[in-house]
């Protein structure tokens, strides 16, 4: 008998649901989009915001327009997002401390950094400087990590608060490398800044535009930066990693939609997304704080945010961190 292949024609459901899926995606969006900022204006995520925001108004011929929310460390915000309509009219600028960091050391967050959000691509990363005071006699990773193990508790680092970014950026390397530097927190960069520059601290993680200036007038000296390949602003300085193989912490941009939003927009948006990033105003303007332009897939994003919450909460059950 001969072989006969047998077609099955697709239901009217299904036929019906391709046809809105490819209407949707050359009208969305058909009206201005919000981008909601967890923090005020003026900060690096309000900065990643604006500039991918200009750049899908542009492409998309609809506003994107950028609504900062501040306050609980960024919980207040991300958690309007989280609960804000899955149409693709609401969006957030996440970051690494209310979508990774603050997941991973508090049980009560009034949302989940997983469950609640569709993630769109990463925008931008930057990663932080390690920034000594000139009186301090080391002059790269290997040196810090030979005097920190001669002075446990003794060297003292400062940071934007208990279990921010650049806290734990030096818990990792307590961690990974088995010294014990001494943490002394700040309310906010300024307060860093002045006891680094003071000689109040021996060193401090910071961004890197905040300290360029200062190393340039001989004020500072930096010794590493803490993301895995060296940094356009400063590619002289090695990274953290060259000496401790594995060690990363990086300060990351992205847009997330809320969770059950229809992949469909998810897709717009990642595809005008990979569109901006790549273009030579993008990269420069993103540049220009620090920042290097990136994209990723949605999948992609996902995986970092749950990679970023698993390091992250190692670290802080190691014992090392105290939280308030």
């Amino acid at each position: 008998m001969p072989r006969r292949s047998i077609w099955i024609a697709p239901t009217a459901a299904v036929l019906a649901a391709c046809v809105y899926a490819s209407s949707f995606a050359q009208t969305y969006p058909s009206k201005p989009v919000r981008i909601l900022v967890p923090y005020p204006p003026g900060g690096g995520a309000d900065t990643a915001a604006r500039i991918i925001g200009h750049a899908l108004s542009e492409s998309t011929k609809q506003q994107f327009v950028i609504d900062n929310r501040p306050g609980a460390a960024g919980q207040i915000g991300t958690e309007l997002a989280a609960k804000a309509a899955p149409d693709g009219y609401t969006l957030l600028l996440g970051n690494v401390g209310p979508n990774a960091i603050l997941p991973a050391s508090r049980n009560n967050l009034r949302y989940d950094a997983i469950d609640d959000f569709a993630p769109v691509s990463l925008v931008a990363v930057t990663e932080y400087a390690i920034a000594v005071h000139p009186s301090f006699p080391v002059k790269s990773v290997k040196d810090l990590v030979a005097l920190a193990k001669t002075r446990p508790e003794k060297i003292t680092f400062g940071s934007t608060g208990i279990a921010s970014g650049p806290h734990l950026a030096g818990e990792l390397l307590n961690k990974m490398t088995g010294i014990r530097l001494y943490h002394v927190p700040y309310k906010g960069a300024a307060g860093v800044m002045t006891a680094l520059l003071g000689g109040e601290v021996m060193l401090s993680f910071s961004t890197l535009p905040s300290v360029v200036p200062f190393r340039s007038n001989g004020k500072l000296r930096l010794i590493a930066v803490t993301g895995a390949q060296r940094a356009q602003l400063a590619p002289d300085i090695p990274t953290v990693a060259e000496t401790v193989p594995g060690y990363e912490v990086t300060q990351w941009y992205g847009i997330l939609a809320p969770a059950k939003t229809d992949v469909t927009i998810v897709k717009v948006l990642n595809d005008e997304i990979k569109k901006a990033v790549t273009t030579d105003a993008i990269k420069r303007q993103y540049a220009s704080s620090g920042a290097a332009a990136t994209a990723t897939t949605p999948a992609g994003f996902k995986q970092l945010i749950e990679s970023e919450i698993r390091k992250y909460r190692e670290v802080i059950t190691s014992g090392s961190v105290k939280l308030e």
